[in-house]
């Protein structure tokens, strides 16, 4: 069975971005190395994702108390199970996503609240402690931020990394990778060579054994 790897795209620019750049680098190396792999995009800034308000709310919660939902309600929940179903379908997950005023862009943090459902990403045992139910997959987070975060007093200002790696790995996804590619915003020079760093860095990645699992990062 071929690979199937969902890139999900959470800059407006696609691939033409400074993210794209690099996650382009990385999707075509991975083509090279398996002709085979089964590659599908969703971009979130032009997807019609389902609101997490409104019907789909009330349907959650009669859910999490077992109550049956009423058709329209059930209707509704479908485009959210719909959305999960993409998600769970993928063995291997490609994030492309810019810092935005040191967190992660709008559209992935609703995303996120749509598609991590109890009793679909995790669960609550008995004594009610989650359960990631996302197991056996690898996750690889490319990055880009206008200044430096790596060192040094902007270190603490980086809430992207930190936050994506608690909301997956709560569901179940502890091997990470990320490649955060800066500065962007100090000058072309130095944007120039980080993208060029970076693009290296991740053939080298898949060149060390895609599609086999990669350790934490």
């Amino acid at each position: 069975m071929s690979t199937r790897l969902l890139h999900i795209v959470c800059t407006p620019r696609g691939l033409a971005s400074n993210t794209g750049r690099v996650s382009n680098a990385m999707l075509q190396e991975i083509e090279t190395h398996d002709p085979d792999v089964d590659i599908r995009t969703i971009d979130l800034f032009n997807a019609d994702l389902p609101a997490v308000a409104g019907t789909n709310i009330e349907a959650k919660y009669a859910l999490m108390t077992g109550q049956a939902l009423e058709d329209d309600a059930r209707k509704s929940w479908r485009d959210i199970e719909r959305n999960i179903a993409l998600f769970l379908d993928a063995d291997v997950y490609l994030l492309s996503v810019p810092m935005w005023n040191f967190g992660i862009p709008y559209v992935l943090k609703y995303y996120i609240d749509a598609i991590v459902q109890p009793g679909y990403l995790f669960r609550y045992d008995e004594q009610g402690v989650p359960h990631g139910l996302v197991n056996d997959r690898t996750m690889v987070v490319v990055t880009s931020r206008g200044a430096d975060y790596s060192t040094g007093p902007l270190a603490s200002l980086d809430f992207v990394e930190g936050y994506l790696r608690t909301v997956f790995g709560f569901v179940g996804i502890t091997d990470m990778t990320f490649f955060n590619v800066q500065p962007m915003d100090v000058s072309r020079e130095l944007r120039n060579a980080a993208i060029t760093s970076a693009c290296k860095q991740v053939r080298e990645w898949v060149a060390t054994g895609w599609p086999t699992a990669h350790p934490v990062n």
